[in-house]
């Protein structure tokens, strides 16, 4: 199957659901409406060829009484025009919207469902910035399908209604052959295809390496994004550490890259507009040309000639929609292989899943333990990091995880659900939640209120206990920026985010407590208030700790060495 053919299937069984989705109803009757005016603007388009004819015919004839009537007559055509075009433009927005709704929100879903946003990121595959994926690519998918599809649908109908037209006014042209008469009928239209599959394979030929090109700028304007981006979240170790010139000379290789592929992209570009120029040029004079020795001969008026010049036009360029939007259907055609290629890898993930001799499995057991049945971890690629862990964790136990603290964040992952390469069996407990805390607490840019409730709704903790909890960890003076918006990630040091993280901690009185490292920017003798407040104000809770407390013993009841 060709290329194209299987990009085609591909994207129709991506949008397939979307005409079946909730909003089902209403999509489809704005696509109807949609279709409605695009009907009429064709219809319209007809209509103004035929007022054209019958004006060139009034002035060939100094007819001032014809002249006025196509005044009249123009009158209503234009307010016609507005009306429809005004209607339809609003229409056609409606519906890209809902789409870009649509699709935005699958494949968001699909990238966070499970932590998959996590999993695709330490998987192979063309995957990368999946943020411009989501963010531009589903933007330009959605928007140019419609664009395309209506001007598509549009250039079929102009092609149905002024091959009629051109079709009758062409008459019956006759080639003498030596002695052999042969008439041709719709000379005209003939002669349309022909120039306009001419012109067509050519201007193809021509577009050919856009497509690459406008793949290749996405890639590079994506990663150039992302470097910004990553080097604004951690701007205070780049400042501290004086690496300002090592990030300048990442950011300068970076648009190199931008500027490589914007030269490609602008060589392509000319060669159409090269070839689009001369192509409108020679449309506006040849249907005049061939249709002028007819009227010179007197065989058709002034107004006929100039309507078969008009629908010869129109007929043209509805066959050279591919042509006339080349740049468009490449600058979407990667648009959507981003989005697919991003979808693909989700649907690998989904696939490996659904294979349970491969992954770590996590039950849920009618006990109040967690428990490991045979457990190793492993990489994704294969090496074992830590085998055969067996181990039942009952309900206030306090233990604490050691060797290697790699191995052991991504035990914590796999108790998560998010890191399941390896073999064997984590049964979680039905009751109780769990409760993991990582080094560096995610802080979402937006109130500090906001932030210490992260995830959950602000409306879930009252006043008292926001300001209880800040007491506790020794945030006492953060208490009056609660309402305060920032971006807290760079406004607050690290210290005084992980213990953000041990205010979440105390708000949600978890059963089930995983600390990695959470505590390793406090001093020692500020960790083991941590860890003593825990006991104080969580006594039945279960701990299972990576940390590098050097004093910390008296804290665990039991070890798991990795």
């Amino acid at each position: 199957m060709p290329k194209s053919l299987d990009f085609l299937v591909e994207f129709l069984r991506l949008s397939k659901p979307f005409w079946s989705s909730k909003q089902k109803l209403k999509i489809r009757g704005i696509t109807f409406l949609l279709a409605i005016l695009t009907i009429m603007q064709m219809i319209l388009a007809v209509v103004v060829t035929q007022w054209s004819a019958a004006l060139f015919n009034a002035l060939e004839q100094h007819s001032m009484r014809g002249l006025i009537t196509q005044i009249g007559v123009l009158a209503i055509i234009f307010v016609a025009d507005m009306a429809i075009t005004g209607t339809h433009l609003a229409t056609k927005r409606n519906l890209q919207i809902y789409w870009r709704d649509w699709l935005t929100d699958h494949v968001i879903s699909r990238w966070m469902h499970d932590g998959r946003h996590y999993l695709i990121s330490h998987l192979p595959g063309e995957h990368d910035n999946p943020d411009g994926r989501i963010a531009e690519d589903c933007r330009v998918a959605s928007e140019s399908a419609v664009a395309l599809g209506h001007s598509l649908f549009y250039c079929i109908l102009l092609l149905i209604g002024f091959s009629e037209v051109l079709w009758s006014r062409s008459g019956v042209v006759t080639l003498n052959l030596d002695g052999w008469q042969i008439p041709i009928y719709g000379h005209l239209v003939w002669i349309a295809i022909i120039y306009t599959a001419l012109a067509s394979w050519l201007g193809w030929q021509v577009s050919l390496p856009l497509t690459a090109a406008t793949n290749a700028r996405q890639s590079a304007e994506a990663d150039f994004r992302a470097s910004l981006l990553e080097a604004q979240e951690n701007s205070q170790a780049i400042a501290l550490i004086h690496a300002n010139n090592y990030e300048r000379q990442l950011f300068r290789d970076l648009f190199y890259k931008i500027r490589d592929v914007w030269n490609t992209q602008t060589t392509a570009w000319r060669n159409i507009q090269i070839f689009s120029t001369g192509y409108a040029s020679l449309n506006m004079a040849f249907p005049i040309l061939i249709s002028a020795p007819r009227y010179i001969l007197g065989m058709i008026s002034l107004g006929t000639m100039m309507q078969a010049a008009q629908a010869f036009q129109q007929m043209v360029g509805a066959l050279s929609w591919p042509v006339g939007n080349a740049g468009g259907i490449a600058e979407w055609r990667a648009s959507v292989e981003r989005v697919l290629s991003l979808l693909k890898v989700l649907d690998n993930v989904d696939e490996e899943l659904a294979q349970p001799d491969h992954w770590i499995q996590v039950k849920t057991s009618d006990q109040p333990v967690l428990a490991f049945r045979d457990l190793s971890i492993a990489k994704y690629d294969g090496p074992v990091l830590a085998n055969n862990i067996n181990m039942e964790i009952g309900l206030g136990e306090h233990v604490l995880i050691t060797g290697n603290p790699y191995t052991g964040a991504k035990l914590f992952r796999a108790i998560a659900g998010v890191r399941p390469w390896g073999r064997g069996v984590i049964e979680l407990p039905s009751q109780g939640r769990l409760f993991f805390m990582p080094p560096r607490p995610h802080l979402p840019t937006g109130t500090l209120r906001n932030a210490i409730c992260y995830p959950a709704s602000r409306r879930v903790f009252s006043q008292e206990q926001l300001e209880q909890a800040l007491r506790l960890v020794g945030l006492e003076n953060l208490i009056d920026q609660l309402d305060q918006q920032d971006n807290w990630i760079n406004t607050l040091a690290r210290g005084e985010q992980q213990l953000l993280g041990m205010v979440r901690l105390l708000l949600n009185r978890p059963q089930w407590i995983f600390l990695q490292e959470a505590f390793d920017s406090l001093d020692p003798q500020e960790e083991e208030r941590m860890l003593r407040l825990i006991n104080e104000q969580l006594p039945d809770a279960t701990l299972l700790v990576i940390s590098h407390l050097p004093n910390g013993e008296a804290f665990y009841s039991r070890r798991l060495a990795l």
